[in-house]
């Protein structure tokens, strides 16, 4: 069985994007359910599947997280995986169901864990605000805040990858990818065009589809007035090209394969290069050896220091360890009237997945 990727809530399980994205667990309701019995639903989820990646947002009650906590900390599983992106909550479901395509394909439980944190540099998350009165997650100036108790102001908000506010209008637009994409747009109870009437043109999607709002939104943006959306990689091929195309690395910790320099499941990061790896289990006692001759060499002075080299380009390959998003697949569309564009990269089918 597959990975199990899990969410908080049922209206954060998007539909299948195609026919090769496994459902999601819904873990609804953690905080008003009987510890005993959310812990025996979390243990049926690890038999059945082995690992467990629990997506749940930044502003899930906080009664919500603390159980989960709990519940992970019962079972002393180091096979459940808790990760909170600093996502809006309609970003954080495409999220979680580009993981659930991911889900499919040969990757490891550590890798695809991982994979969550580089697949948010290509999101483009954020909303249309009838007030931003009470938005603490992007920076809100004076101005703003005085125009959001104008009747009929609308602010465009841009959180992710990089936060943009600014009042909404016909020339307005905010900055968005640079690669193909899909948009997916979230009602909620602002009565607005913006979005699909000026927003979509602008950022040219291949595609656009709607959806409700997540309940979660509401506490996330500071009010219920308002339009999510999100511009995202649709195609699993891509998805897989861009995870697989980052080096792996061994969790020093639990063992697992990785990528980046944070293990989701124990939360490890790397030790420092002097720092020797951490003993797990003590091995067997047994003769002792003599120390190496070079160990008992008495100190020398120091080395004469060598000539400086000129500075070299640097290397664009990421180093182990560090989480650098590689360039996504799709090329950059032109300016001009684009012709249409050449399919993306596929994968071969014997690594494990292709498109569809």
């Amino acid at each position: 069985m597959p990975t199990a990727i899990a969410v908080t809530g049922a209206d954060l399980a998007l539909p299948p994007q195609d026919e090769r994205t496994v459902p999601a667990a819904v873990l609804d309701g953690l905080d008003r359910r009987p510890l005993d019995q959310a812990v025996a639903d979390v243990q049926t989820l690890l038999d059945q599947h082995g690992h467990l990646v629990v997506v749940y947002s930044r502003a899930v009650p906080a009664a919500v997280e603390q159980r989960l906590h709990t519940v992970r900390s019962l079972l002393e599983s180091d096979r459940i995986a808790l990760f909170r992106p600093d996502l809006p909550p309609l970003g954080l479901a495409v999220l979680a169901r580009q993981l659930r395509q991911l889900a499919s394909c040969d990757l490891s439980p550590g890798v695809l864990a991982s994979a969550g944190r580089l697949l948010t540099h290509y999101l483009h998350a954020g909303a249309l605000l009838a007030s931003v009165a009470r938005l603490d997650r992007v920076p809100v100036d004076l101005t703003s805040h005085a125009r959001s108790w104008m009747p009929g102001s609308q602010f465009a908000v841009l959180a992710h990858p990089q936060p943009r506010l600014a009042k909404a209008g016909p020339e307005t637009v905010l900055p968005g990818p640079e690669f193909d994409t899909w948009m997916l747009v979230a009602r909620g109870r602002l009565q607005s065009d913006w979005v699909t009437g000026t927003l979509a043109p602008a950022w040219r999607p291949q595609g656009l589809r709607e959806t409700e709002a997540p309940a979660e939104s509401a506490a996330w943006w500071g009010t219920d007035r308002l339009i999510e959306f999100c511009a995202y990689l649709p195609d699993l091929s891509v998805l897989y090209q861009l995870v697989t195309s980052v080096r792996q690395t061994v969790c020093h910790w639990c063992g697992i394969d990785v990528i980046g320099d944070l293990c989701v499941f124990c939360s490890a990061t790397p030790p420092p290069a002097s720092e020797p790896r951490p003993a797990r289990a003590l091995t067997g006692g047994g003769p002792r050896t003599a120390p190496s001759p070079r160990a008992a060499e008495p100190a020398r002075g120091p080395r004469p220091r060598d000539p400086p080299r000129p500075p070299t380009a640097p290397n664009p390959e990421p180093r182990p360890g560090h989480l650098h998003p590689p360039a996504p697949p799709p090329t950059p569309r032109p300016t001009r009237p684009p012709t249409a564009p050449p399919p993306p990269a596929r994968s071969d089918p014997q690594r494990g997945c292709t498109g569809s």
